[in-house]
This record gives C-alpha cells, structure tokens and sequence, in this order.
C-alpha cells in the first residue's frame, strides 16, 4: 500500500509523508500513535495513464482534466433527450462505468469537487458531480461493483426531467418559486420517471431516484409525499448527495458554502427528513476525510479541524494554535467561511 497523503499529528508533525510504501512497522507505528483511518492510492492513482498526466499535474489537477473531458459527454448526452425525449442508454452506461466510476473511486474526490473553479449549475454538469457522489457515498456504504454503478446512473439521470424546463426556470433560485412556477418545478421529478420508464434496460431504482430525490423520510418532500420506506433506497443516496453538492456549490441566488455546512445539515436532519443509514456512512467517513485541512473562521482566525467531539457532532473542533482550540458547537456565533483542502 502507498500512502495518498501525507499525515501530520495535532503539533502539525509529519510522521508519514506522501507516497511512502507502509510497511508492517509502519502500521505498528500508526496503530501505536492511535491513528484511525489513512487514505492509500487506489487503482486510479497507480494506473498508467494517472501516472502519465501527475507528471506534469498535480492529483486535483489530474482530477480536474478528467473532469472537464467527461462534462463535455454529459451536455450531449442531455442534449440528446433535450431534442429527441430518449436517452442514448448504451453511451451513458458506458460513460459511468469508463469515466464516472474512476473518479468515484479517487481517494481524493470530494475535495477535488471542491476546489473545481468551474462548478456550472447547468444541469449536466450538477448531474456528474451527484454522479460521482452518489459513487462515493455507494463506496463508503461497501455495495458491489453493479450495485454502485447502478447508483452512479441514477445518481447522473436524478434531474434528466429538467430537460423539460424553460430556462427561465433553471437560472431561478427554488426558494423564490411560487405559484405555477413552483408547480412547474415539482413535475421535473415526475417527467424524469416518465423519461426514465420509456426504456426497459433501466433498473427501478435509477427510474424511482429521478422521481423521488425530492421525497423525505418524514414525508415533508415532494411530489407525493412518500414516507420511510416507500422511498427507494437509489433515492435516499442520490438526496443527500444532491444536497450536499447544492449546499457546497456557487450558484446564482446561492452563496457557495463550506462542506462543514454541508456536514452540519446532515447531522441535523439525519433522523427526521434524511436517512440515517445513509447518513451515518457519509458523516463517519467525510469527517475522517476532512481532519488536518486549514479553515479560516468568520471572526478572521485561521486553524486547523482536529476532531468532531463525538460522533452526532455537527461541527467541529478546530485548532488555532497548540494553546487555542474552539470547538464550534459551543460557540455558534462562529462559522467556517474557507476552506482548504489538505
């Protein structure tokens, strides 16, 4: 195994550095410094290919060039059911599994969607990032091969009833529609079913994610106010990660936050509007992901996220200096403005 990043103890310390090749001493040494969890390089990291193109781009770099390659594949494919009302099937799969699936699979992604420069909020290019957060989230919930890129489709086809849309209504803030509009917006999940139903290769959950996306465990959501159960699993995945990337995303009528507020929406509605056995995964293994990155709080302070108090914790502890610390569940004046990646 080949470490992925570098890790640092609570004095900002390197004990491994980055592409170190661990050995058994070295697992001897992490497990006797009480270190829980260490990212290693994937199959994508060591391939040929990634190896090719790190040699002149950093990782996020790298991330970020496949990235742009495969949004051009989306728009057309959106394009495609925008002028003829059919989904190209065979292409989409394929695009999932050649060139979502890879990204899903980076050690890396979800601070690398972060630090995309580009983050569009048309909808294809929203429906890849779901996709691949839906690949992420199916990865840290340990489902098969299949299953996650079942999962990463209906993930990318969520919104494909949007193509239904004016654009009027596209560039719209949702919390600004009213009346027709708003009834206008609410059939994009029924249209996405309809859509999804006219091709019999689709599995049920990618058909039931596009119509109920929108739908809450407490049967507060929309458009039929399902409850618990009767939401399909595809479904509950492809919520959260659809709110986690419209809460982290800069788009017009919207201030791009944090992933700490993201976590912290989460943590609140875990046991009420959003699935917990969706939610738990997510939150255990995106708090991991996020320890030892620099944020800089609204009063100005700059530091480093040590720890989450506990496992329910909806923010968490950050470092300022080795004399200072504040955990921000018992300061709720302060917030994390910024963020950057390790």
């Amino acid at each position: 195994m080949i470490l992925a990043r570098t890790i640092v103890n609570p004095d900002m310390v390197v004990v491994l550095s980055e592409n170190t090749l661990l050995t058994k001493a070295h697992i001897t040494r992490l497990t006797f410094l009480n270190i829980p969890v260490v990212y290693i390089k994937d199959e994508y990291e060591l391939s040929q290919n990634y190896q090719a193109v790190s040699t002149i781009f950093n990782r996020g770099n790298a991330f970020i060039k496949d990235y742009d390659s495969v949004v051009q594949e989306a728009r057309s494919i959106f394009s495609n059911v925008n002028n003829t009302g059919t989904i190209p099937v065979q292409k989409t799969e394929d695009m999932v599994q050649t060139r979502i699936a890879p990204m899903a699979a980076n050690s890396g992604a979800i601070d690398y969607l972060y630090e995309l420069n580009h983050l569009a909020s048309d909808i294809y290019n929203h429906s890849l990032r779901v996709s691949i957060l839906a690949g992420v989230i199916a990865k840290w919930m340990h489902f098969d091969r299949e299953k996650r890129k079942d999962i990463m489709l209906a993930g990318f086809l969520h919104d494909i009833g949007k193509t239904k849309f004016p654009q009027r209504l596209l560039d719209k803030n949702i919390n600004t529609l009213k009346g027709e509009d708003y009834e206008a917006y609410i059939q994009h999940t029924v249209d996405g079913h309809h859509i999804l139903n006219t091709e019999p290769s689709l599995s049920e959950g990618v058909k039931l994610a596009a119509m109920q996306h929108h739908e809450r465990m407490d049967g507060t959501g929309f458009p039929f106010n399902c409850m618990g159960a009767d939401i399909h699993e595809y479904a509950r995945i492809i919520a959260i990660a659809d709110i986690y990337d419209n809460i982290t995303t800069e788009r017009e009528g919207y201030v791009k936050q944090t992933p700490f507020t993201a976590i912290a929406y989460l943590t609140e509605n875990m046991f009420t509007s959003l699935d917990p056995t969706v939610c738990v995964p997510v939150l255990t293994h995106i708090k991991d992901a996020f320890l030892g990155s620099r944020v800089t709080l609204n009063n100005g302070e700059k530091g480093t996220i040590a720890a989450y108090p506990n496992d329910f914790a909806a923010h968490p502890v950050v470092s300022i200096s080795p004399d200072e610390i504040i955990n921000l569940n018992e300061h709720p004046e302060l917030t994390i403005t910024e963020y950057n990646p390790k």
